[in-house]
């Protein structure tokens, strides 16, 4: 084997790069691996340094596909954070800055070792609607009312650590921003004194990063505790992926939108199975997308399940850069790289080689929604009124609402504004262009400014018990819309713009009309919402939304003018115009030529370029928050509800303590399959009656000020108290239960029904340490990494399910948490366990990636059950981060070595 695969080569516009192609001298096969792999490659060849990357991981990636997978280092080039993630982030670097001063080290040495970006978007509640003329300016002014010590904090941590920057609130949702104008797709440093070239590739503490893989660019979402190592100068540690080629074929007819595509590809590579697979796009099909196209598919990579969504660099992805405003100095420098390097696809080349492929043909997607619960079902248009009609009395789970005969008829009468409406199943109360799948997209969006102004002009109008807004990607959407005049027909129908962020798709979708809100809590109506989104699971877009459907902008509005959910639009009409004619959605959706010719002549470079001059400012409101002074270290106010040093590093010692086993553990909760983190981890509003609630209340803190579970991410005291408290978690240990309730289980055996936070610390005072049992897919959904930090402090030491998602299961590791995983054909339920019995874990003391761990449950009437499971460390390192008990405490012990 060759000492080092280290080539560099003269770049043509000065500097270096390291030439992927010259591997082919001792691995022919480099030519045809996938180009997503061929990026992890330049990674290792440049970072190789025989001590954390060493030829052996070159020479395997080289190989791809042709041994047994294996761990490599891979070291990204930045790291992108929003600010529900990132303000917990920077409070765990303050803390570990205390910490380093504690245990006798240097502070400073808490430092990002390489870039990020952290983008304040996940704030902006919708409290006032679209509705409204002045809405954007009330919701931004009640945004700093709410978070102003939040945005100190984060502003403060943009003075006190280097390589770290803060674009302010009311600029875009982060992954907009990332692909507009963050991501450089080919990247340069001083390395050694020299200029060096390489690709653009990131970590993101967002499930939704992918997005930018759209452009090329390799990076996926991780939580917040692996992207804080990873800050902190550690490699993402991963086994090489498989990677599934989805070859594109075809061409859309004629009305199917991104959307469309993009919600039939969720659907059929989830129902084939990438989780932990890299998905690369090719095919002659891909030719026929644009790059917003592109990005709207990547984007939804956590719904189909796959660490990325990949699109190599090709003629569209340059031609989007110059429609973006990029220089044309460093577009040529892209082009040349990638030329070189064997990343530019080219029409007509030939394919990768990849593990397996999956076939989507444009030509056969048809209109679609997704729903009522999860991203991945999708539901073709013409089938929704039957399908929706079948849920209502299907079995409760994912399809189904479990209605009796009798109760599916329900409806209640309310009055707004001197008109009488009766709401029943289906009604829709929540109509939203959200999220940055689609509000990214100027076909989508434009499609809907089209159609609202052919709805306006013929008299159609929203009800108004709908809460209606638009929350566009970023301020570029509002230019083009503007420019196409096509702003005040949206407008017109209340989709006016409430914020710049991420809102009703992360649950930011604030307050309902007060008669809707009565009438829904005083009456069990399958209420619906309509958004334009990528995650629908339950209880996120609004409590009291029970049926939440995905959609394109367009069809968002046109269900909105519908009022309902169960309409047949090839029947039944929208509604009557000014003459009293029905109008059909036929009659007013815009042509893909109408659509084409106002992107064309009204989106232009100039406005992106305009846009992002100055986006690191901010308002004057920001520039109020922002501390004249920033110290080394954080001083840490007692009195604040919103940031809390965390008791992470209490009572840590320089030298890890020994693995243990987990004796007389408890069962916290029992649960199904498919438990989100959106299930686990605190989000939405804080209930007054919760305990988080309570903790609010005792500090002083009126209701009206509680702000949202994600907006106190900085705050443990908060965020461990609404673990679990999901209003629509279904502990399967207390039967027929709804919400965030559990059993503790006395030593007499005695049962006492009470909170989650409640009975944890029951069991603290008992020293009992507790687990968690769940089904398969357990902690899909975003990358939430308090869905691991509620549950490690609330004392949960493992987690014993059918199977995990990716970015979960790294966080528990992260948290100290032992994933341990069911034999196949095993689970809760086929054992026999109840929940209510005593756990005994024989977790070994040299434990080692994916052994075997014997589990013993102790019934009360003294009998036991004993059943193997998987233990779901997969890697050493992921080994090292249990050992030390979480991946921060591991960084921490090397810098103190």
């Amino acid at each position: 084997m060759k000492d080092t695969f280290r080539i560099k080569k003269k770049f043509p516009d000065g500097g270096w790069y390291y030439d992927i192609p010259s591997l082919a001298e001792t691995s022919p096969s480099v030519v045809r691996i996938p180009y997503s792999i061929k990026v992890l490659l330049e990674s290792l060849v440049r970072n190789e340094d025989g001590r954390i990357v060493t030829k052996d991981h070159i020479a395997h990636v080289a190989q791809w596909g042709k041994e047994e997978r294996q761990e490599i280092p891979f070291q990204p080039a930045r790291v992108l954070m929003q600010d529900f993630t990132g303000v917990p982030a920077v409070v765990d670097l303050a803390a570990m800055r205390d910490a380093m001063g504690e245990l006798g080290g240097n502070p400073s040495m808490v430092n990002p070792k390489i870039p990020v970006d952290l983008v304040i978007d996940h704030s902006v509640q919708v409290d006032y609607a679209g509705t409204m003329p002045d809405a954007f300016s009330r919701n931004m002014e009640r945004e700093f009312e709410r978070n102003r010590e939040r945005y100190a904090f984060l502003a403060w941590g943009a003075r006190a650590f280097d390589n770290f920057r803060v674009v302010p609130p009311g600029a875009g949702i982060v992954h907009q921003v990332n692909l507009e104008f963050l991501a450089s797709v080919v990247a340069e440093k001083e390395q050694e004194g020299e200029r060096i070239v390489f690709p653009d590739t990131l970590v993101g503490t967002d499930s939704h990063t992918p997005m930018v893989n759209a452009l090329g660019v390799v990076g996926w979402g991780v939580g917040g505790i692996e992207a804080e190592a990873v800050m902190l100068g550690q490699p993402v540690y991963m086994l090489v992926p498989p990677v599934i080629g989805c070859r594109i074929v075809g061409s859309p007819r004629p009305g199917v939108t991104a959307t469309d595509i993009t919600l039939t590809i969720v659907e059929k590579l989830r129902a084939y199975g990438v989780v932990g697979s890299f998905v690369e796009f090719f095919g002659e099909g891909i030719g026929r997308l644009s790059l917003p196209d592109r990005a709207t598919i990547a984007n939804m990579a956590p719904e189909y399940g796959a660490t990325i969504g990949f699109f190599p660099v090709d003629a569209e992805t340059l031609a989007y850069l110059r429609r973006t405003g990029r220089s044309e100095r460093h577009i040529q420098t892209i082009e040349r790289y990638m030329r070189a390097q064997g990343l530019f696809r080219e029409e007509g080349s030939s394919d990768p080689v990849f593990t397996d492929v999956v076939e989507v043909d444009l030509s056969r997607v048809e209109p679609s929604v997704a729903g009522p619960k999860r991203p991945q079902d999708r539901i073709v248009l013409l089938n929704l009124p039957e399908r929706f009609a079948s849920s209502l009395t299907s079995e409760i789970g994912p399809h189904g609402f479990g209605l009796d005969e009798k109760e599916k008829t329900a409806e209640v009468p309310v009055e707004i504004g001197g008109e009488t409406f009766s709401l029943s199943h289906g009604s829709i109360v929540i109509a939203a262009l959200t999220s940055c799948t689609n509000t990214s997209n100027p076909s989508v969006m434009v499609a809907a400014g089209l159609l609202a102004k052919k709805a306006a002009e013929r008299g159609l109008r929203v009800p108004p018990y709908i809460k209606t807004s638009m929350a566009p990607g970023s301020r570029i959407v509002t230019e083009y819309l503007s420019a196409a005049k096509l702003l005040p027909f949206l407008e017109q129908l209340g989709f006016g713009v409430v914020g710049y962020g991420c809102t009703t798709c992360i649950g930011n979708s604030g307050p309902l009309h007060p008669v809707i809100d009565q009438a829904l809590r005083e009456k069990s109506i399958i209420a619906a919402s309509i958004l334009s989104g990528n995650r629908n699971f339950e209880g996120r877009v609004h409590p009291l939304t029970r049926a939440n459907f995905l959609a394109s902008p367009p069809l968002v509005i046109a269900f909105a003018i519908a009022g309902r959910i169960g309409i047949d639009f090839e029947r039944e009409p929208l509604g009557t115009d000014t003459e009293g004619n029905p109008v059909f959605l036929k009659d007013i959706w815009p042509s893909d030529e109408e659509i084409r010719s106002v992107i064309k002549s009204c989106v232009r470079p100039e406005q992106f370029q305009d846009q992002y001059a100055h986006v690191f400012e901010g308002s004057e409101q920001w520039k109020s928050v922002v501390p004249a002074d920033a110290g080394e270290r954080y001083q840490w106010d007692p009195r604040s509800t919103y940031i809390k040093r965390p008791p992470f590093f209490e009572g840590m010692e320089r030298e890890a303590p020994p693995v243990a086993p987990i004796s007389g553990a408890r069962v916290l909760g029992l649960f199904g399959d498919s438990v989100t983190t959106d299930h686990i981890s605190p989000a939405g509003a804080i209930a007054v009656d919760s305990p988080a609630g309570q903790y609010l209340r005792e500090r002083g803190i009126e209701p009206k000020d509680f702000n949202s579970y994600g907006s106190r991410r900085g705050n443990d005291a908060v965020l461990t108290r609404g673990t679990f408290a999901n209003v629509r978690i279904r502990n399967l240990l207390v039967p027929g239960s709804e919400g965030g309730v559990t059993y503790y289980l006395s030593p007499s055996g005695e049962k006492e029904e009470m909170s989650f936070y409640d009975a944890a610390q029951r069991y603290r005072q008992e020293g009992a340490p507790l687990i968690v049992l769940a089904g398969k897919e357990y902690g899909t959904g975003s990358s939430r990494d308090w869905a691991a930090k509620g549950p490690a402090l609330l004392g949960v030491k493992a987690v014993i399910a059918g199977s995990f998602e990716r970015i979960h299961r790294s966080n528990l590791i992260g948290m100290g948490i032992l994933p341990l995983e069911f034999k196949e054909g095993e689970g809760w339920q086929e054992i026999g366990l109840s929940g209510e019995e005593v756990f005994d874990i024989a977790v070994p003391d040299e434990i080692t990636p994916r052994c075997t761990i014997r589990v013993t449950a102790r019934r009360s009437d003294g009998s036991e059950q004993v059943f193997e499971t998987v233990c779901r460390l997969d890697t050493p390192v992921e080994v090292e981060y249990y050992q030390h008990g979480g991946v921060l405490q591991y960084v921490l012990r090397k810098y103190l070595a």
